[in-house]
Parts: structure tokens; C-alpha cells; sequence
């Protein structure tokens, strides 16, 4: 383990393994996700471990002011926690965040106090986040969005957000397989 997951594993569990245990075993799984793909991450492979077990932490009670949970978290990370800015960036764009923060009015908010981290980060934390059940164990993008959308009702802001980014959130996923299946193709 780097310093940098080192100190972001403990700091994720103290803030959701006691008030959201089901929401703290997500995060994990979405940190084994990331490890997973580290072959196509390389000197970011640690970076994206990081965020991937960071990235919900903004649902902490503690942490919780707008009810937006990628502002909420990365807020925190960048005010309180000093995380490193990469680190806070993929927290606040997560996961299709920018259509989310759009629907509440707060996507002006997000985009002028946190930049977006590169594409191929982007679409990884996606991928990971997307690739992993509220339980923590390995899933499929399509049935992700449909338990999302089934959890908080189609016609919810959520169901209705998961549904428009669902076609972003497969395109990642397509371009993350991508990635990995050209760095398995290639010589070690």
C-alpha cells in the first residue's frame, strides 16, 4: 500500500463503517474494482485506489450540507482531510457527478471549485463505482443503473439522473474494457 491509500482506507471507514456499514462495504468494493484495473492506471493506479475508497464518503452524516454527496466529499477532502487535489477532483466529478449537480442547480457550484481529473481517471472511478453493488461485490453497469434507479424510484431525482447518465456511464465502462483488453494484448 502507498502513503497515499494508507491514509485513505482508515479515514474512509471512520467515516462510514459506523453510520453507513453497507455504504463503507460499496466503497471497498469499489477500491478492489480499482485495483483490479491498476495495469492500464500506471503511476496513477494508487491515486485511483484512493479516490475509488474516498469517493462516497460525502453521504457521512458528519460531512452531509447540500444533500449532493460528490460536493459534500470532496469539499471535506480538500477543506478539512488537505487531500491531495487529484484525489478531491475525482471525488467531486464522480461517476457522471456533473448530471447529478445539474439537476439539484448545483452544477455551476461544482464545475467552478473543482476541475475535472483527466478523461482516462474519470472514466476509471466510473467504471469501478459502476462495476460494484451497494454491497461491494463485482456487478455489471446495466444492472448497477437498474438497482439505483429501482432503489430510489424511476421518477426520483436520482432514478431520473442514473437513467440519463446511464449511456456516459456504459460509454466509460466500454472505454475502460477497451484500455484493459489492449494492455492484456500486449507483451510482457
Amino acid at each position: 500500500m502507498s502513503e497515499l491509500t494508507e491514509w485513505a482506507y482508515p479515514l474512509a471507514e471512520s467515516l462510514l463503517a459506523e453510520p453507513l456499514p453497507r455504504r463503507w462495504r460499496h466503497s471497498q468494493g469499489v477500491a478492489e474494482r480499482a485495483r483490479a484495473i491498476a495495469p492500464i492506471l500506471e503511476e496513477d493506479a494508487e491515486l485511483l485506489e484512493a479516490a475509488a475508497v474516498l469517493h462516497d464518503i460525502g453521504y457521512s452524516p458528519d460531512l452531509a450540507k447540500t444533500g449532493f454527496h460528490p460536493l459534500d466529499g470532496a469539499r471535506y477532502l480538500r477543506e478539512v482531510a488537505r487531500a491531495d487535489e487529484r484525489v478531491v477532483r475525482l471525488v467531486a466529478h464522480h461517476s457522471c457527478a456533473w448530471m447529478e449537480a445539474e439537476a439539484r442547480g448545483l452544477r455551476e457550484e461544482l464545475e467552478t471549485e473543482f476541475q475535472r481529473e483527466t478523461p482516462e481517471l474519470t472514466d476509471a472511478l466510473c467504471f469501478c463505482d459502476m462495476n460494484t453493488t451497494p454491497e461491494g461485490t463485482p456487478t455489471n453497469p446495466v444492472d448497477r443503473v437498474n438497482e439505483i434507479a429501482g432503489r430510489y424510484g424511476p421518477e426520483s431525482l436520482i432514478g431520473t439522473f442514473i437513467r440519463r447518465a446511464e449511456p456516459e456511464i456504459l460509454a466509460s465502462t466500454a472505454r475502460v474494457l477497451e484500455r484493459l483488453a489492449v494492455t492484456k494484448g500486449q507483451p510482457m
